[in-house]
Order: structure tokens, then sequence, then C-alpha cells
């Protein structure tokens, strides 16, 4: 289905406002409207890339299932009866139904709701009913899905053959993230927002602080010299930076102490699985994402000795970031819907001993993401409205959002490469 679109592409104008890619620059308006342009990134990004989907704590058990949309695809992730990771593609090799609706579940076996054939968690076909006496059901076991657990975060890959770099990836990021024991951890809350625009510009979005001053609640501890320079931090901004050089050196003490990876690698453009990792400090208490800096759970996760430990940040493009204190880690799954249309999901992770209401009240947990999320939602339906109007033309990137020129252009690269295929 992939390669289809995408040899279609060849012969749209897309070949051209592809080609003609000014860097630096802000895409131009059909990249985020256009019909076209959508089934091209499905095809060429996340029909071909690893994709964020799901956490371990989603699936924890033997039976345990959870599902995901990834455009036209429907992508089943379940634990088999060995404790093993496993993915198929959520279609019945009967007549072609959904096989599963409901999004999570723990039934074990895998019905098909439409006439009840019935697969295992290994995907074999268990059950068919009413089939002739030489019916072979080892030829109708479900098509699989390449699935690999890094950390405790679930990806999956619909290609024949995913990026070869990935295995690379996953073993210079797990170091990180492996102190924090989130494969163990219990899953607090889920979150799906849609929001009105196209996934790009959440992606965006996210890549850049210029806008931070529309998040009062995450300012508190995030700090707003996010991707400036010493050289370009404004007079505005200086006291926090000053608070920011004194906390970094603090938590590099601590960091080094306890012998926690926290060194900046990022590599976000120049390779199939662009990535970027860092340690970083947080502001005030510098425990966590609440208004005053402390942890919102009283049991850390992993049995690392303080709760001072700022924050891990991690983002993998195309489609996925993710944030973790010394109490609660925070996933980010962006998937597309529609050329304006997105979903946002969210997924709050803690000690999976800690009770709600004694050990951490969800709404102060959830509170600092769930409004971020909420105003950056507004301010991508305003990016699409804006983009939308014909008089709409690229305009250029400011130094500290080098990020977003990164992602765009390793965007366009996967696109270049499709389109040669």
């Amino acid at each position: 289905m992939g390669d289809t679109k995408v040899k279609t592409a060849e012969t749209s104008p897309i070949r051209d406002l592809v080609a003609r890619r000014r860097a630096g620059r802000s895409l131009e308006g059909p990249f985020y409207t256009d019909r076209e342009f959508f089934a091209l990134d499905i095809a060429a990004v996340f029909a071909r890339q690893w994709i964020f989907v799901a956490v371990d704590a989603e699936v924890p058990e033997p039976g345990d299932h959870t599902t995901v949309d990834i455009g036209p695809y429907s992508v089943i992730v379940v634990r088999d009866d060995e404790e093993n990771l496993r993915a198929f593609h959520n279609v019945c090799r009967h007549r072609g139904s959904r096989i599963l609706t409901e999004g999570r579940g723990a039934s074990g076996n895998l019905v098909c709701g439409y006439h009840k054939w019935t697969y295992g968690t290994d995907g074999a076909l268990r059950y068919a009913p009413s089939q002739p006496a030489d019916f072979d059901r080892g030829c109708f076991g479900l098509k699989t899905v390449h699935v690999r657990s890094v950390g405790g975060l679930v990806f999956v890959c619909l290609a024949d053959e995913p990026p070869a770099d990935f295995a690379e990836v996953a073993a210079r990021i797990e170091p990180y993230l492996l102190p924090h024991r989130l494969r163990g951890a219990k899953v607090a809350a889920r979150t799906d927002l849609v929001e009105d625009g196209n996934w790009k510009l959440v992606m965006e979005n996210n890549r850049e602080c210029y806008h931070c001053d529309g998040h009062p609640e995450l300012l508190r501890t995030f700090f707003p010299t996010y991707g400036y320079t010493e050289e370009n931090v404004p007079t505005a901004l200086r006291p926090a930076h000053e608070r920011y050089l004194r906390a970094d050196a603090e938590m590099r003490g601590t960091y080094e102490r306890l012998g926690l990876p926290y060194a900046l690698i990022e590599e976000l453009d120049s390779r199939a699985t662009g990535f970027r990792i860092q340690r970083d400090a947080l502001d005030l208490a510098g425990e966590s994402f609440t208004t005053d800096g402390r942890a919102a759970c009283h049991r850390r996760l992993g049995d690392l000795p303080t709760p001072r430990l700022g924050h891990l940040a991690l983002h993998l493009q195309p489609n996925s970031w993710f944030h973790v204190v010394g109490d609660h880690a925070i996933t980010f799954s962006v998937l597309p819907l529609a050329p304006d249309r997105t979903l946002l999901r969210t997924t709050w992770l803690v000690h999976p001993d800690a009770t709600e209401d004694e050990d951490y009240d969800l709404a102060t947990l959830v509170k600092i993401w769930t409004a971020t999320n909420e105003q950056d939602a507004r301010l991508v339906a305003r990016a699409q409205q804006g983009i939308s109007s014909p008089v709409y033309e690229p305009g250029p990137y400011a130094p500290t959002e080098y990020q977003v020129e990164a992602f765009c252009n390793w965007y366009i690269t996967r696109l270049r490469e499709a389109l040669r295929r």
C-alpha cells in the first residue's frame, strides 16, 4: 500500500515541492494541508520508521494487549504466553474484519467479534468454526509487525525491513532509561487529545521554546532558556539563565556521583532514527514537574537515592518525546489522523507499588502537562489555520528553533528517499 502511494506522488507536484524545500524556513502550505501529502507521510514515514506506540506497563502480563492506529493501519501489541512482546496487524485472516475494537484488554486469546476466529497470543489461528475438514489453520496466522521494547518504551515498525540503525540507537539510550526501571512501572494515567493540526505542526511545536511564555504552569520548573546559547540569551531571560547554570552544575555533580549518564547526544537529522537525549536541570526544588518543583509521588522510580534529579529528556523522530523525573515518567506519542487532525497520547508512569491518594494525588501528577498539552493544542490549531491561508509563505526559523529545522530536514530526507525508490 505504501509503495503505491509513493509512486503516485512521483507524478504530482509533491516531487517539486520536496525538491525545492529551502533550509532554514518552514515548509510550504501543502505539506500541512494536502491529502496527497498526508498519504505520502503515512507511506514514507509512518509505514517505514520505528514508531513509539505504548509502554511495557500497558501490557505487563501474558494476554494483556493494546491497540494503536497508525494512519490506515491498526496494530495489536500483546504480551504472549512466554511474556515476550508481540505485534500483529489488527486484521482477521478470514474476511478482514478488525479483530479488536477496544483499545486495551486482558483476554488472553484474540477473538474476532465478527465470526469468532480465534488467535493465540503468538498470532496462530487456534479456532475457526465451520471450516471444511481439509482447512489448514497454519496458513492463516495473523500478519506480524516488528516490535521492540527499549527501556520500557514500545516501538513498532510496519516495514518489511526496518531502519537498520535502531538497534544502535537503542543501545545508546537504554543506559539513560534503565536506572528508572520503566519496564516494571505502573500506568497512573493516559489521555488522548485530538489536536486540530497536522502531525508535523505538533512535532515542530514541541521542538522549540520560542513560544514557552504561553506555558506558565510548565515554566514553574522548565527553564525558558531551552534552545538558547550563552551568546543569544535575551536580557529578560538572564536571571533564569543564571539559575539554570547553578542548577546545572549541581545536577552534573549528582549525576556523576550516582553514575547516571547525562551528556547530550543529538543526532536529529543525520541518521534514519533521529534522536536527542540529555539529563538536564529543573527549576525550584528541581524534583518534578509540579508547581513548586517537588515530587508528585512519594515513591521514586528505580532505586535512586534522591528525588532531585532534574529530568531526563528524550526525543525520537518521527513521533515521540519523553520526560523522566525522579518520581514519575511522561511519554508522548503523536499519531496522524487526517491532514489537519492529530492524536497526542500522553501516559504517566509511577512506581509499581505507588497507590493513588496515598503516594500521589492524580490531579497534581498530571496538572502541568495536561495544561501544557491543551495550550499547545490551541497554538497548533492557530498554526494550521494560518498555514491554510492562500497568502501563507514559509518564514525563517530563529536560532532557538534549530531543532525544528532538524526535524524538517529529517522529514524531507525521508520523503526524498521514498520518492527515489
